[in-house]
């Protein structure tokens, strides 16, 4: 039987630009540019870094929608079951509230 490849650990911390790009497939210069414009990152001299974590966060504030970058280590399930909860609740906060009672003379 052939062996399967181990799952890669997604890192605690993501250094340079090429690896923030990379988790968010991205190109380096879309990425320079959003953390510019607020994404969060640290500068450490010439470097950068951040977490998964962070930047998952800051994707979600910056849509107003729950956004998860997704890697070869994120629970596809549970994320298909976070996305429809969120459908089901804008769905439901859409309805319209039932005709209006007309009142009796």
């Amino acid at each position: 039987m052939p062996k399967r490849p181990a799952k890669k650990e997604a890192p605690d911390t993501l250094k340079g630009w090429q690896q923030i790009a990379d988790f968010l497939s991205e190109p380096q210069s879309v990425v320079q540019r959003w953390a510019n414009e607020g994404m969060p990152v640290r500068k450490e001299g010439r470097f950068v870094s951040t977490s998964p974590d962070k930047l998952n966060a800051w994707l979600g504030k910056e849509s107003g929608k729950p956004v998860h970058a997704v890697t070869e280590t994120t629970d596809l399930t549970a994320e298909l079951k976070r996305g429809l909860t969120y459908v089901r609740h804008e769905q439901q906060s859409e309805k319209p509230q039932g005709p209006a009672k007309k009142k009796k003379k």
